[in-house]
């Protein structure tokens, strides 16, 4: 099959409520394929990447590595990545790079920029790890902050200087700022009150995400990337909240690029309703398209194969008003692909229905 074409799997990570992202896309021209690896999930989810890789890329080569943000279940699976392929670039935030420029963010007077870079690479550990084995390879490694070119697709999120107010914030990192109740609730508790939410009526002209969603700071660190393969916008958003998409959409205006025209997209945070709004999905997704109207684009959710709270309903709704199918994992593999070679056993996935009971806030 001659000619540019694409293929994005994303492979299956978590056990019970608690999801991951492991994303694997090849694209390019047949003799000139390129590999890139957006997170990499749990070790266990690494090896599969790497498994997979083998099986149906026939490389062992990974052209591209790229963590969206410090979370074990994006980024400790993209160390067996590391240990068993070679990887040409790794694109990975490095926020102990700059302790003397966000110090003056920690209450705590005793701490250097030296103490908290080492602070930092230690809370952090799983990206730190990433840039040692990185070192160890001789492999380079660069910083995706908006503007970065990675392949075929440009970084649209976060921009540096955002992204060095956000750390300060990470629950992970020493003490900057009182932490609300609310803020708590949301970061510790925030499962534990989905699971107790109520069901509401939704229709297809009724909807009821909230225009209010938030996420975690280090959500809305996530990498955010698009890119244009073969005429066709392909966009990843990894665990990005509602802040990080605005942004992300913004920029890409600035960019000439009409992020609604893109033919894939990947659902934020295994579909969490704190991460998106009606009017933010109006600018990634586009509009609400008339009932009854076929989807015309594809969206894939990571989602673990028993958990209870993703993806919600009410987020699935609002992606297929909005003209797009979704997909999740649930404990399989699934592959979006365009003018690539069919895969022997692999079979077409069934997308969500439309719910008229979804939970309520």
């Amino acid at each position: 099959m001659a000619g540019y074409g694409y293929e994005i799997d994303f492979l299956p990570v978590g056990s019970g409520d608690k999801s991951g992202d492991a994303i694997v896309l090849r694209y390019g021209e047949p003799g000139g394929y390129k590999v890139m690896v957006v997170d990499g999930g749990t070790k266990e989810s690494g090896q599969k990447i790497v498994d997979h890789i083998q099986e149906h890329y026939g490389t062992t080569h990974v052209d591209y590595l790229v963590n969206t943000h410090p979370d074990g279940d994006h980024a400790s699976g993209l160390e067996v990545v590391l240990e068993q392929l070679t990887v040409g670039e790794v694109w990975v935030h490095r926020p102990w790079e700059y302790a003397e420029e966000i110090l003056h963010w920690f209450k705590d007077g005793r701490i250097t920029d030296e103490s908290l870079a080492a602070r930092l690479k230690d809370l952090l550990s799983h990206a730190y790890r990433l840039e040692e084995l990185a070192d160890e390879k001789g492999i380079p490694v660069y910083e995706p902050y908006a503007g970065a070119i990675i392949g075929d697709f440009y970084v649209l999120s976060p921009h540096q200087d955002w992204y060095l107010e956000l750390v300060p914030q990470f629950n992970k990192t020493p003490d900057a700022h009182t932490v609300s109740m609310a803020e708590a609730m949301k970061n510790f508790g925030l499962r534990t009150l989905e699971k107790l939410a109520a069901w509401a009526d939704e229709h297809w002209h009724i909807e009821t995400l909230s225009e209010d969603g938030e996420t975690s700071y280090e959500n809305e660190s996530s990498v955010v990337l698009y890119g244009n393969l073969g005429g066709r916008g392909v966009l990843l958003t990894g665990d990005a909240g509602i802040q990080a998409l605005g942004k992300a959409t913004d920029y890409a205006t600035e960019l000439g690029f009409n992020l609604i025209t893109s033919r894939f997209i990947q659902v934020p945070h295994h579909g969490s309703r704190n991460n998106i709004s009606p009017s933010i999905l109006d600018r990634l997704v586009g509009p609400k398209v008339v009932e009854g109207v076929a989807p015309t684009k594809t969206a894939f959710v990571s989602a673990s194969k028993d958990s209870e709270v993703h993806p919600r309903k009410v987020v699935t709704n609002a992606f297929l008003r909005r003209g797009a199918n979704v997909h999740q994992t649930k404990g399989q593999s699934k592959r979006h692909s365009h003018n690539m070679p069919e895969r022997e056993g692999w079979t077409a996935s069934t997308p969500i229905p439309f719910h008229s009971q979804v939970e309520g806030d």
